[in-house]
């Protein structure tokens, strides 16, 4: 497909995962695409995969995000969506988790996702844009110890739901995508956690326990999880706005209570 012929996007957190992956789709189909990322490496090397434009830096630094939508004018002609995909941090219960580990949550959540898309607002009403915010089923319901993350999380909803109410009439769409368990490098180090803590043999059968009670049995890849932000960010889903997509094999449709039948 050709849905983004012409077409250039900014995709934070382009590095790794479901970053990198929804980073190559869009190239693969046509369009022009920036990645930015705290580690230069990461990002160059996905970029020389799919003929990007890598930019290091923090996408929650104003200065940056202002960098990146000059780069996509200039080079471009202009930007038309941006993919919010960087986050992590804040785990811990409320008790346990510090003062500065709060702060990273918010900064790697919500102040990347509001910064970068502050900054791109003006080029994406010119081109009837739209951004995609990567929030999690965290957003929707809470895991244990990840005080911070479940919060920033669902602040995100927050964000999208507020973004597309009010840029909705300058013809801005905004959606949030929330993964499941996604196989990524982040999701095979709390795999690895997991192995110790069950005494588990092998990284499969750490995501064949957490994933038991999915209705699909299975985790998702990084693709799965691009292919929704291609179809969400393209043409095709012009009248949706607002809109939070699951994409987690079915986990949140179980009704816990229930499963003991």
């Amino acid at each position: 497909m050709s849905r983004f012929d012409g077409k250039t996007v900014i995709v934070t957190g382009a590095g790794t995962g479901i970053g990198a992956a929804t980073a190559r789709r869009l190239s693969q189909e046509g369009a022009n695409v920036i990645l930015t990322g705290r580690r230069p490496e990461p990002i160059e090397a996905v970029a020389a995969s799919c003929n990007g434009v890598a930019v290091a830096g923090d996408a929650a630094s104003k200065d940056h995000a202002e960098a990146l939508v000059a780069l996509a004018r200039s080079r471009f002609g202009g930007l038309d969506a941006v993919v919010c995909n960087a986050g992590g941090f804040g785990f811990g219960t409320l008790t346990e988790i510090s003062d500065g580990d709060w702060a990273r949550a918010v900064e790697a959540n919500l102040n990347t996702a509001m910064v970068t898309a502050r900054a791109a607002m003006p080029d994406l009403i010119a081109r009837r844009g739209n951004i995609l915010m990567m929030a999690s089923i965290a957003a929707l319901a809470s895991g244990p110890q990840a005080c911070g993350y479940v919060t920033m999380k669902h602040g995100l909803i927050g964000l999208t739901r507020s973004i597309a109410r009010d840029f909705g009439r300058h013809g801005v769409r905004c959606n949030a995508i929330c993964p499941g368990w996604v196989r990524t490098e982040m999701a095979d180090m709390e795999m690895a956690e997991l192995m110790e803590r069950k005494g588990l043999g092998s990284r499969e059968e750490a995501y064949a326990l957490v994933t038991k009670d999915v209705p699909l049995g299975k985790p998702a890849l990084p693709e799965d999880v691009a292919a929704a932000v291609a179809f969400l960010c393209s043409a095709e889903a012009s009248m949706i706005t607002g809109a939070v997509l699951t994409v987690d094999g079915g986990a949140t449709v179980v009704d816990v209570p229930t499963l003991a039948f």
